[in-house]
């Protein structure tokens, strides 16, 4: 039996960590101590029910304010005290005392302060990507003090980081990039065996052939640019705004009938406010996201700071939209730049790629097929979960990776 941690299928650790719990129940037994966000993620409650032996769901409604004086006060990363839970971990404790548990999967190093230390079974931790890294380059982009608590979150979420690995009998990471730098990043003599498991995509549900587009988006007569995503994630926010601010008002010039719709939840009042300007849409959380995805022309995603494999990049794909990438937002994807999407760095060579897939209907077409069949062939959950069964088993890493 096992513990597995988070759940509903509505973003994209949410995906990775709905198909991996899937994966995990035809292994054996699930229990499952998570968090839910919202009523949304409340009414995905009986699909829980239905996959786990047993689950606590919990509403993570804990202040970021008092998340961040507990941090203070503990020496602790803010990512961690606004994820403690007094009764997540008695329902954790209480699997543990009761059930015969051999191995825990633990989905993000926030929760792997969940494991006892007196917990001898298989633990995988799965951190998806390296967080720390995040506040890291979230910190070169601020200024003090701002700059100074992201920097801080990044430190002692690295030691956070560092710590599982060593106690984990396998440390998961969502790329083979995003490994080799969860590697380098690990002290100096500390050893940890650190692997990658990718993420996939649902090529059935997502079938253009299979979705009618949103018939709000479809007013839009022009070309429609779309930008997919947890809209209060800061890497978001700054990707958005650096279309509304430089890459829309360049393609505008030109063709002045595009429109940028933002789809995604909880976007912050300073993209709010652009909605009905300029060509922009805010349309904030839908109900699902492919037929918005059917409805657009292409697909624009200028992340700065991206970790790991950007599961929007692969929806627009599966998608059959023609896709233009910032190269961080193509980390992670093996896909060629010319022939299964685009990738192009500044802001003038991003709208310029735009421009010209708006110039060659039968290239961006072509592009957009060769996108489908890369993502059928490539990017599979089946295929990218195969390893989980014997990640689960395996014996702790013989092949140790040292800093």
């Amino acid at each position: 039996m096992r513990i597995a941690c988070r759940s509903p299928p509505d973003r994209g650790d949410k995906i990775r960590s709905h198909h991996i719990l899937k994966a995990l129940t035809k292994l054996a037994p699930v229990h499952v101590a998570t968090f839910a966000d919202d009523e949304a993620d409340f009414a995905e409650e009986a699909s829980l029910s239905a996959l786990a032996a047993s689950y606590r769901l919990r509403r993570r409604s804990k202040p970021l304010a008092l998340a961040a004086v507990q941090a203070l006060a503990a020496h602790q990363p803010v990512s961690l005290t606004a994820f403690h839970d007094r009764a997540l971990a008695t329902y954790v404790a209480d699997v543990l005392a009761t059930r015969p548990i051999s191995a825990i999967y633990v989905f993000s190093g926030q929760m792997g302060q969940y494991v006892p230390k007196t917990f001898t079974g298989r633990l995988v931790l799965d951190l998806v990507d390296v967080d720390s890294a995040k506040f890291e380059a979230y910190a070169r982009k601020r200024s003090s003090p701002m700059g100074w608590v992201e920097m801080r979150e990044a430190k002692l979420l690295a030691a956070e980081e560092a710590r599982l690995a060593a106690r984990a009998a396998v440390t998961l990471l969502v790329s083979p990039a995003e490994a080799s730098l969860f590697r380098s990043r690990l002290p100096t003599g500390h050893y940890a065996y650190v692997r990658a498991l990718g993420n996939g995509i649902d090529c059935i549900a997502y079938d253009p052939a299979m979705v009618a587009p949103e018939p709000r988006m479809l007013a839009c007569s022009g070309p429609r640019l779309i930008f997919t995503g947890q809209m209060d994630y800061a890497p978001n926010v700054d990707a958005v705004r650096r279309v509304i601010d430089r890459i829309l008002p360049a393609i505008r010039a030109v063709r002045p009938d595009a429109t940028f719709h933002v789809v995604g939840r909880n976007p912050p009042a300073e993209l709010r406010a652009w909605h009905g300007e300029n060509g922009c849409h805010i349309w904030g959380r839908v109900d699902d996201i492919r037929p918005w995805l059917a409805a657009a022309t292409h697909a624009l995603i200028p992340l700065e700071i991206a970790r790991g494999v950007q599961n929007k990049v692969l929806e627009a794909m599966a998608m059959a939209l023609p896709v233009v990438v910032s190269g961080e937002a193509a980390t992670g994807i093996s896909a060629c730049d010319g022939e299964h999407f685009v990738v192009a760095e500044n802001d003038e060579a991003l709208a310029q790629a735009i421009l010209a897939l708006l110039d060659e209907p039968v290239r961006a077409r072509a592009l957009g097929l060769a996108a489908r069949s890369f993502v059928l062939d490539h990017a599979s959950w089946d295929a990218a979960l195969e390893p989980l069964a014997a990640i689960m088993v395996g014996p702790r890493g013989a092949e140790r990776d040292a800093a």
